[in-house]
């Protein structure tokens, strides 16, 4: 099987969200399995600083514009990695999708619709690069034409859509359709216009020979007004091509039996030793040690859908009692500056470091005692399986990707349980979930229970990339051209 996998962001290249990681260990996990799979990825400047020995392959007219195809390998595998190289809309600094004053590109259409006209050409082997795919895998807005486009070939390629998040769309001016020069035949309601705008989700979501989502439950919620993002009809419509397959994570760089970045390496059969983290993350942050008090985590972005006001709202009445509590991460300027006002009040109580620190954050999912995700939704969620890895109990809002990997701790169905959930977003719902783990921490015979538990469970890529080949081989049987969708030969 030849699958081309299209992202528009890949860990370690470039990385804003959970895609990145997506992208960056499922091709491995599908190479492993025996799978033809190539990479195509915009020439971000920070990516080809990172890629020297990549060569030109393919020159091309995209938009009005001269371009390349760069050839190199995913780091780290020998996965050929090709690079859609058109400095006047990928040579910037910083993040790939906004502005350094926080605002998207103004050309954000044109950048991306590049990429899917990039990925169109390859899919139908017109760059010479003597490969065709049997299977298009797409990854969010970005690459949402590329089903759209193929729809009017015949025969072409099979397609996947992967929603990462249905909350961002790839919404545009009318005008973007005749700018990416699109076909006629696909601006219709039914097509890629949605209230009068251009959507490149839709392309994915109308086209696409399957959908899928990451995570089980998720793939049920965008189907209702609460999830669905205005597009819950359209998903609903489609339900049978929608499917949910849990992420995985790389158990290798996530493993606390290996990991370097750890003060003392352990595992399930060893836990005992994981109070050496917790004693460096607490004399890291300037926190009195001592195992007697629960040290509770958060990584992530400080914005709402993080629940992060959730926490906020809870963190006055549990300052009253000896829990310490550690933040890593960055968002809104307001949940920021509420977090170090925290940790000015409670210096010997509450830690926070905004931004992102990688190696920081094995040593905080190493040496928390729980960890807070109470996300209002979550499409997969990572944090709370590194944590059930590392043997740190998640204290999650029943939601998403985060329903499907924590089995709550009922009073009298402990078995197999690996962590405390809750069913509202509510701060009275969490506050309630963490003062339910305070007592399970206080019998250490149930806790340890749950922390081994958690180590035990299956988080592999491999795992995921078997679903994934199982999928494929769906998309192959069901691509013909579907009723009501336009076709030409």
């Amino acid at each position: 099987m030849k699958i081309l996998f299209i992202a528009s962001e890949m860990y370690p290249l470039i990385k804003t969200g959970g895609l990145a990681d997506v992208a960056g260990s499922l091709p491995k996990a599908l190479r492993e399995l025996g799978k033809d799979v190539r990479v195509l990825l915009p020439a971000y400047s920070e990516v080809k600083a990172q890629l020297p020995q990549a060569t030109v392959v393919s020159e091309l007219h995209l938009l009005g514009l001269p371009v390349q195809i760069l050839a190199t390998t995913v780091p780290g595998s020998d996965i050929p990695l090709w690079l859609l190289d058109a400095p006047k809309w990928f040579d910037r600094p910083g993040n790939p999708y906004l502005h350094p004053d926080g605002t998207p590109w103004h050309d954000n259409d044109e950048r991306f619709g590049a990429l899917c006209w990039a990925a169109y050409r390859i899919a139908l082997n017109q760059l010479g690069l003597d490969w065709q795919p049997d299977i298009i895998h797409c990854n969010d807005w970005q690459t949402g034409l590329v089903p759209a486009l193929l729809s009017l070939k015949s025969p072409h390629p099979a397609t996947i859509f992967t929603i990462h998040n249905l909350a961002y769309q790839g919404t545009f001016p009318k005008t973007s359709h005749a700018r990416l020069e699109l076909p006629s035949l696909l601006w219709s309601p039914e097509g890629l216009e949605f209230h009068d705008q251009l959507s490149f989700i839709k392309g994915g979501l109308v086209y696409a020979d399957r959908i899928n989502t990451v995570s089980p439950t998720y793939a049920h919620e965008i189907q209702t007004p609460r999830f669905g993002c205005g597009l819950e009809g359209l998903l609903r419509h489609r339900r049978q091509r929608l499917s949910g397959i849990l992420n995985g994570i790389d158990t290798e760089k996530w493993d606390p039996g290996r990991d370097p970045l750890i003060t003392q390496t352990f595992d399930s059969k060893t836990l005992e030793r994981k109070g050496s983290n917790k004693k460096a993350l607490q004399e890291h942050f300037g926190l009195p040690s001592g195992q007697n008090r629960i040290l509770i985590a958060f990584i992530g972005r400080l914005v709402s859908q993080k629940g992060i006001d959730l926490i906020l709202k809870t963190l006055p009445s549990l300052l009253e009692h000896s829990f310490q509590w550690v933040f890593l991460g960055s968002g809104s300027s307001e949940y920021e500056h509420s977090l170090l006002y925290w940790s000015r009040r409670h210096p010997e109580q509450v830690a926070v470091h905004i931004g992102f620190d990688e190696p920081l954050s094995h040593l905080v999912e190493a040496g928390a005692d729980l960890f807070l995700m109470p996300s209002r939704f979550e499409p997969c969620g990572l944090n709370q399986m590194f944590s059930q890895r590392y043997g740190t109990v998640p204290i999650v809002h029943r939601t998403g990707g985060l329903a499907d990997t924590v089995e709550d701790a009922i009073p009298g169905k402990m078995k197999g349980a690996t962590g405390v959930s809750f069913e509202f977003a509510e701060a009275g719902a969490l506050l309630e979930a963490i003062k339910r783990a305070w007592l399970l921490y206080e019998h250490s015979p149930t806790w340890r229970q749950l922390q081994r538990s958690g180590m035990t469970k299956d988080f592999s890529w491999r795992r995921s990339a078997s679903e994934y080949c199982a999928l494929y081989q769906q998309a192959i049987k069901d691509n013909t051209p579907m009723a009501g969708r336009p076709s030409e030969g």
